[in-house]
Formats: structure tokens, C-alpha cells, sequence
């Protein structure tokens, strides 16, 4: 809870930058993506890094993402909106070591966030800037889990939030936008079509737009993961993350984390391989990364269960491939059966009902471990980005 945050220091936000461009932007107004006509990329805030922060005062603490707040960018603490998110466990493979070998295996499972998935980070982030800037109407495309995630934050911060959703999205992600009292509308189409009529009308009506990574915050909250993973492995770095990757703003948002913390002197240099998991029927970056296009193709293959990997042209697709080929990274693709397949081995041996999103990602890992991609000996963290719940209405159950 608010009260909860401890008061007396502030955010070290200094402005926001273009990654591509370079052009600066002055964070205290409302932004969207850079105004260089020619570029028009996300803008990342830059923070003022140059007096270092002790890490040592995480300890004291409550265990929120908002305990990394000098690196968010809220600058009035009355106006975070938080239900709890972030700090989420990190938990061992225990029962399916026949696939692990001597590697150590982790999930870091964000189901347990509030409603049910990682997308409560950006959004806790988003509407608390937004809350900040003065706005009162904010709307997003979405594929499920970020509707439901703005709905919430919206309605715990009296701004109003305006959902458009594809019509093949499992009912319980609209019931979940109406019950927190979001405008939902559902569309016959995919979440580029969502996006599509989300800017028109927002031109016409004066909203603002959280759709991913074309405004700067979002991608502040989901790189407190980036933040939680390094302090959780004891400021020692995994050899491999695994993530499943839409969007991608968690990959992006984790790599920004990681150079923050090595400017603040939290951990050094070594950098985990990332690796972009995505559905077959939507694998853009995939092809991008392995045949060396500096951008993907708009791709839509249609419906998946793992409907938060239905994104046929993820808007930061420049900056998800740089991170991949930066980090000496890897990207692949799963299909349906696959995915589903992989719900039903984990819950039976794990205990953890995960999104196909997250299941993607085990069916990632065997294959990169069989063909010795992943070396023995390494350390490897998968991001369960959301609670199987919510997607049972998806899955084959037998």
C-alpha cells in the first residue's frame, strides 16, 4: 500500500530519451514515442546515476517493485497506485529434472501478481505517471491480461480506462474489464487491429494511449523484473533468461535494468543470453533474428492459446532483435500442441497452473538444452509471465 512506501527520497528521473535518435524529451509533460518524425521510437527514462545508490536500503523495504522507486519514474509518491505487484518468487524446478541435467532451472512466476499476470508492473507504472501527468482517460489495444491490468489500476486511481480487445479472447479477461468498470470494446480482428482503432480514436478524443511501447512508463515497470531477478540471485546474473515474447517490453525492460545496475555498481558486466520465445503463429522476431533483418515482418498466423504472443508486429521489434544480438541470444518459436502439451507436464509435476505463454518457454528450454545451445553447468531463468487460470477456456484438459 501507499502507506507503506517509505517517504524522505525521491525518483532520480531526468528525462526521457530516444534510444535511436538521441533526441531528449522533457519528462514533466505527456509523451508518447519520439518526436523525431523520421524515427518515432520508445522513449526509455534516463536517470541521473552519476551519485550511485546503495543497494543496502532495499533491506528495509516492503516487497513491491515500488522499493527500487528512485529508479521509477514517479516523482510525487502520493500519486503511486499500487495493489502490491512485483517481488515476485523465484522458484526451482524440482520434479522434472530428467530434463535439466546439471543445469539449475528456475521459473520466476508472476502469477501471483494482481490480476494475475506481469502486466501489472507496466500498468502500475504507466497509470501512476499518468495519475502524475493530470490525465484522466487512458486506452489500450490488448490481447487479454493488460485490459484487465489497466482496468484495475485505472479504477484504484479514479481515471477512466477504455479497452479495445479481440473478440476471440477468452471471456474471462473481458469479464474482467467490466468488472473493474473499464469500457470494453470488442473488435473482429487481432490486437494490430485493436492498436489501429485505439490511435484513431485517441486522436479524435483526446485519450491517452498505454499501447506497448509507444509511451515511455510501462516499460518501467516491467523492468523492475530485470531489478527483482538480480537481487533475488544475489546481484550474480543467470546464464540464460528465457521469455515469452510478444510485445517484448519485459525483454527490453530487463536489459535496461541490468545496464541501470551496472552504472549504479550493483553487478558487473556479464550479461544472461536472452532468448525470445514465440508462438508459431505469430513468430516476426523469430524470423528477423535468424536471418539478420534489423526489423520483422508484420506476421499473423491466427488464433494461438497463448493469445499474449499474438502480436503480428510488435512496435519496439528494432530494440527486442538489438537485445537479442547483444546478448549473444536466441530466438524460437512453439506451437499450440506444444505449448499445451507443457501446461499439462508442468501442473502434474510442478504443481503450477501456468499461462501457455510461460509453457512455451519449457518446450524452449528442452530443445535449446538438447541441442547443447544451453551448456552444461548453467544457470537458466524462465519468466512465467501469468496465471493458467485465466486460460482454461484455451486449453485441451484431459
Amino acid at each position: 500500500m501507499l502507506s507503506d512506501i517509505e517517504t524522505g527520497t525521491h525518483s532520480l528521473l531526468l528525462n526521457l530519451t530516444c534510444p535511436e535518435c538521441g533526441t531528449i524529451h522533457n519528462a514533466a509533460v505527456i509523451n508518447t514515442v519520439c518526436v523525431n518524425e523520421a524515427c518515432k521510437s520508445t522513449l526509455f527514462a534516463k536517470y541521473d546515476l552519476s551519485g550511485g545508490l546503495d543497494k543496502a536500503i532495499l533491506s528495509t523495504r516492503p516487497a513491491t517493485m515500488w522499493r527500487y522507486k528512485e529508479l521509477l519514474p514517479v516523482i510525487d509518491e502520493r500519486n503511486i497506485v499500487t495493489l502490491g505487484e512485483g517481488f515476485t518468487p523465484i522458484i526451482p524446478i524440482e520434479n522434472l529434472k530428467q530434463f535439466i541435467g546439471d543445469n539449475a532451472v528456475f521459473w520466476k512466476d508472476e502469477s501471483g501478481n494482481p490480476t494475475g499476470s506481469f502486466k501489472a508492473r507496466g500498468l502500475s507504472a504507466a497509470v501512476s505517471k499518468a495519475k502524475e501527468l493530470g490525465i484522466d482517460t487512458i486506452a489500450t489495444p490488448t490481447a487479454g491480461n493488460a485490459g484487465g491490468a489497466l482496468a484495475a489500476y485505472a479504477a484504484r486511481a479514479d481515471i477512466k480506462a477504455i479497452v479495445y480487445m479481440p473478440i476471440q479472447t477468452p471471456q474471462v479477461f473481458k469479464d474482467e474489464c467490466r468488472l473493474y468498470c473499464a469500457e470494453l470494446i470488442e473488435i473482429d480482428g487481432n490486437i494490430s487491429d485493436c492498436g489501429r482503432l485505439v490511435n484513431e480514436q485517441a486522436l479524435l478524443n483526446n485519450w491517452f494511449q498505454v499501447s506497448t511501447l509507444k509511451e515511455p512508463y510501462r516499460l518501467e515497470g516491467k523492468k523492475t523484473m530485470g531489478y527483482e531477478i538480480a537481487e533475488q540471485f544475489n546481484w550474480q546474473l543467470p546464464d540464460v533468461i528465457l521469455y515469452p515474447t510478444g510485445g517484448g517490453t519485459g525483454l527490453i525492460g530487463m536489459w535496461k535494468a541490468f545496464d541501470e545496475m551496472e552504472q549504479l555498481g550493483w553487478i558487473g558486466s556479464k550479461r544472461p543470453r536472452m532468448v525470445a520465445v514465440q508462438s508459431e503463429s505469430c513468430n516476426g522476431i523469430v524470423s528477423a533474428f535468424n536471418s539478420g533483418q534489423q526489423i520483422s515482418e508484420f506476421t499473423d498466423g491466427g488464433f494461438t492459446i497463448a493469445n499474449g504472443l499474438r502480436v503480428p508486429k510488435p512496435y519496439a521489434d528494432k530494440q527486442i532483435l538489438k537485445v537479442l544480438r547483444d546478448s549473444n541470444g536466441a530466438a524460437l518459436t512453439i506451437n499450440d500442441a506444444e505449448m499445451n502439451a507443457a501446461v499439462k507436464e508442468i501442473a502434474r509435476n510442478e504443481g503450477m497452473l501456468i499461462a501457455p505463454e510461460g509453457a512455451a518457454l519449457w518446450q524452449a528450454f528442452k530443445k535449446l538444452k538438447s541441442s547443447k545451445w544451453i551448456q552444461s553447468g548453467e544457470t537458466v531463468l524462465m519468466i512465467n509471465t501469468g496465471s493458467g487460470y485465466k486460460y482454461l477456456e484455451n486449453l485441451l484438459i484431459d
